[in-house]
């Protein structure tokens, strides 16, 4: 058990872990990326499918609550499901914060980190992820594939990486 220093009056104690600022590059990094992710990924369904993109949340939401129930009690699922985008978002953001160093090693070119680390993203969401989740299966294309790459290596990895590997 991690033991906090009293401070003097007016000073905040100490407490270890990560300083504000990572929490601040980390949750501006998630949010940024979750707001692009998920805006692409609305633009995307609906053009593709001409429909709502709604059910995109509810899908979301039920790789924690299964299938059945994330389509049964819509609004509360797809608040879920939003929820759920956003820390998952913000997770990729922690994790790229603390990997930097060891990527800035590789290159210091952030862009070209950021679009490796949307390769990443995918790679960690369709392989080990979603599989171990409660969604539903899907299959993946060809086109879907490259596309759904393409939109987290723009959307995830890129803002992630601007907002992190430039102000760390």
């Amino acid at each position: 058990m991690t033991k906090i220093t009293p401070s003097p009056v007016g000073a905040p104690a100490y407490r270890p872990g990560i300083n504000p600022q990572a929490w601040r590059l980390i949750l501006q990094a998630g949010l940024l990326a979750g707001t692009c992710d998920i805006v692409a990924a609305f633009v995307n369904y609906s053009l593709k499918t001409g429909k709502s993109p709604w059910p995109i949340l509810n899908y979301i939401a039920s790789g924690v609550v299964g299938k059945e129930a994330a389509y049964e009690d819509v609004i509360p699922m797809r608040v879920l499901g939003m929820a759920l985008h956003f820390l998952i978002a913000t997770i990729f953001a922690a994790i790229f914060y603390a990997a930097w160093p060891t990527i800035k090693k590789l290159t210091s070119n952030w862009v070209l980190a950021g679009l490796g680390y949307g390769i990443v993203v995918w790679c960690a969401m369709n392989l080990v992820v979603v599989p171990l989740s409660n969604t539903p299966a899907g299959k993946h294309t060809t086109s879907g594939v490259i596309i759904n790459m393409l939109i987290l290596m723009f959307c995830i990895g890129l803002p992630v990486a601007g907002i992190i590997a430039r102000r760390r």
